[in-house]
C-alpha cells in the first residue's frame, strides 16, 4: 500500500513544473529580444524586394521576353491545330454510334459511382 501512495505522490511532483524565481523577468527579456528591430527588418526586406523586382523586370525587358512568348504561342497553336485535324475523323465515328436513353442513364450511373469513389477516398484521408 505504501508503494502506491509513493508512486502517486511522485507522479504529482513530476506533473507540476517547479516555479522559478525569475521566470517573469526572463519572459520579459525574451519578448524584448524578439520584438527588437522588426521595423528595421521590414524596411530591409522591402528594399531588397523592390531592388529584386526592378532587376527582374529589367532582365525581362532586355531579353525580348515578349517576342519569345509570341513565338512559342504560335508554335503551340500550330501543334494544337495539327492534333485536332488528326482527331476529327475519329470524332466523326463517335457521332455514328447510337445514343439512346440507355446510354445517358449508364453515363449518369457511372458519374454517380465515380463521385462515390471520390467521396470515400476523401473521407479516408481525414
Amino acid at each position: 500500500m505504501a508503494e502506491l501512495e509513493f508512486e502517486r505522490r511522485l507522479e504529482r511532483l513530476f506533473n507540476e513544473p517547479p516555479a522559478l524565481s525569475g521566470e517573469g523577468a526572463f519572459a520579459a527579456l525574451v519578448e524584448q529580444k524578439l520584438n527588437r528591430g522588426w521595423t528595421l527588418r521590414r524596411g530591409i526586406i522591402g528594399a531588397a524586394g523592390l531592388v529584386g523586382g526592378v532587376v527582374g523586370a529589367s532582365q525581362l525587358i532586355m531579353s525580348n521576353f515578349i517576342e519569345q512568348v509570341e513565338t512559342a504561342s504560335k508554335g503551340s497553336t500550330r501543334l494544337i491545330e495539327m492534333g485536332m485535324s488528326q482527331w476529327a475523323p475519329r470524332l466523326e465515328m463517335l457521332s455514328a454510334l447510337p445514343a439512346g436513353s440507355s446510354v445517358v442513364w449508364i453515363a449518369g450511373g457511372m458519374a454517380v459511382l465515380a463521385i462515390g469513389f471520390v467521396v470515400t477516398r476523401v473521407l479516408e484521408e481525414f
